[in-house]
């Protein structure tokens, strides 16, 4: 069953209408990081192996943590700026959620009327 909306000052309802437009742009929304990594390889007389080493890569590899676990891929170069923009679309998808628990709560206490 559907709630009536409670009329609420022009600004808050702005407000909302702003985070409920930045949520449509977003698509793809992950957490994590993409790093950027040099290692050797372990074969015998390898430049990686040498003093300095000249390690090989870049490799990238996107890394989060889901449901409690580590969750790593390894990724392509051309596919880095993708997983670069995903991830900073899931911050973006995190700020509108914050904003909108804020705009919640000052929602309500005009609704209450300002009461605790």
């Amino acid at each position: 069953m559907p709630i009536a909306p409670h009329p609420l000052p022009s600004r808050l309802r702005a407000r909302l209408a702003r985070c409920r437009e930045e949520l449509q742009r977003i698509e793809i929304a992950l957490q994590g990081s993409v790093t950027e990594r040099w290692m050797p390889c372990g074969k015998p007389g390898c430049r990686c192996q040498a003093d300095p080493p000249r390690l090989h890569g870049p490799y990238y590899q996107w890394t989060a943590k889901i449901d409690g676990k580590t969750k790593t891929l390894r990724l392509k170069p051309e596919k880095v700026e993708d997983f670069r923009t995903w991830i900073a679309q899931g911050q973006r998808l995190e700020e509108c959620i914050r904003e909108w628990r804020r705009l919640s709560v000052e929602a309500v206490e005009k609704i209450r009327g300002g009461r605790s």
